[in-house]
């Protein structure tokens, strides 16, 4: 026995708009157990009316209330396979790993998109002041960790240390205080983010280098306890470059922005002090996010592999600079590289995001991102079409799955 609550809505200024389908099933003799289904499909006859984004957020909303008062019994939540487009079947297929997402809503949906996939993530900690967020690590944390209990071993926690308190006489053997209590809980790595080179300063005015004693200590304690440095430091090009650069990533982001600063830092010194950091930590595993933030030419990631055999990298949102780049180029440095290349994306979803809109947008961007690697059809990335490197299934299986439990050893959930 089962009722249903549906709703349909669509872009109806325009024909030929994708017409969302959501709607709940729920089933009474089953413990109140909730279904979230969704799909999309092209609208033949679209209708003459404007379906107003007001009206669209209400009904979400009753939805969502509905879903949570039939949660009151029963937690247990399912994502339906069935309408899942084969590639995505064939990505569940690999048990993949996503080293890189920022996941910190409990709702059922998500564990059971998780589950739906077989899906395994890194669920990183940010030490962000500027998020909107209440600042400081504690709150963070427990974020992360709540997500990690509920997700029945598919969220794995990417712990950090506070960055802001570098000036305080006992910033590191706090900060080491926190994380072995963190790894004590099952965390399998740390984060250090770009405040560190972009935002931070000393009394004296000048900018704190990842590379910057007041670290080292930090850095000696991950290797001790053969955890994983998850490095995000620097960021894509666009952000030392003119406001009318094509697809300007910093626009949105003031404090990012070095172009014009009488003070600004460039990006070859913040990624100096992370190449200084991997030198002087050789028995530290890294791995630079965000494609090490080399995004516009993997030959510059080559030249860290050859240097050093201490530092691998992720994809998270960086797919669309490696589309952009020419796909022999690109081919040949996953066939040379296929063992430091680790599969991740930068998803998120938030206390108050609303689960229908991240269910979707995480499955279009696995989606997207796995007919890139695997197949080779043409998608448009940043109004280019590009075609898909159509990766060897053994060199899928090491970016999807097995290079991040070697280089994030417990990413797969198992400790």
């Amino acid at each position: 026995m089962r009722r249903e609550t549906y709703l349909s809505y669509s872009n109806m200024c325009r024909p030929g708009s994708v017409r969302r389908e959501i709607y709940l099933q729920i089933f009474p003799d089953t413990g109140n157990r909730l279904g979230l289904h969704y799909n999309d499909s092209r609208s033949p006859d679209p209708m003459k009316r404007t379906l107003t984004f007001f009206v669209v957020v209400i009904t979400l909303v009753v939805l969502l209330a509905v879903a949570r008062s039939t949660q009151a019994s029963s937690t247990v939540a399912s994502v339906s396979t069935d309408e899942f487009p084969k590639d995505l079947h064939d990505f569940a297929a690999l048990d993949p790993i996503d080293a890189h997402v920022h996941l910190f809503n409990t709702d059922p949906a998500f564990v059971a998109l998780l589950k739906s996939l077989r899906l395994h993530v890194v669920n990183i900690i940010v030490v962000d002041d500027k998020d909107g967020f209440e600042p400081g690590l504690p709150f963070r944390l427990r974020l992360g960790w709540s997500v990690v209990r509920v997700s029945e071993g598919h969220a794995l926690m990417c712990t950090s240390f506070d960055p802001f308190k570098f000036q305080e006489p006992t910033f590191a053997a706090d900060a080491i205080r926190q994380m072995n209590q963190d790894f004590a809980d099952g965390a399998i790595a740390v984060k250090i983010w770009k405040n560190v080179g972009m935002e931070l300063k000393n009394r004296e005015g000048r900018w704190v280098m990842p590379d910057d004693p007041v670290f080292e200590p930090i850095y000696k304690n991950i290797a001790a306890h053969d955890k994983t440095l998850i490095a995000h430091l620097a960021e894509p090009d666009g952000c030392w470059q003119p406001p009318d650069t094509p697809y300007l990533n910093c626009k949105n982001h003031p404090n990012w922005y070095m172009y014009g600063r009488k003070d600004a830092v460039s990006k070859a010194t913040i990624l100096a002090a992370r190449d200084h950091l991997l030198e002087q930590n050789p028995k530290l595993r890294v791995v630079g996010a965000h494609l090490g933030s080399m995004e516009t030419d993997v030959a510059e990631i080559a030249k860290r592999f050859d240097r050093y055999p201490n530092f691998a990298v992720d994809t998270a949102a960086r797919v669309r600079f490696l589309a952009l780049q020419p796909r022999d180029k690109v081919r040949a440095f996953f066939l040379k590289y296929q063992d430091r290349i680790l599969y991740g994306t930068d998803l998120d979803a938030f206390p108050n995001d609303m689960p229908v809109d991240g269910i979707l947008k995480w499955q279009q961007t696995l989606l997207k991102e796995w007919r890139f690697f695997a197949t080779d059809e043409t998608q448009e990335f940043q109004d280019r079409q590009v075609k898909g490197l159509k990766l060897p299934e053994p060199v899928l299986r090491k970016l999807y799955h097995d290079n991040a439990v070697r280089w994030i050893p417990g990413s797969n959930g198992q400790h």
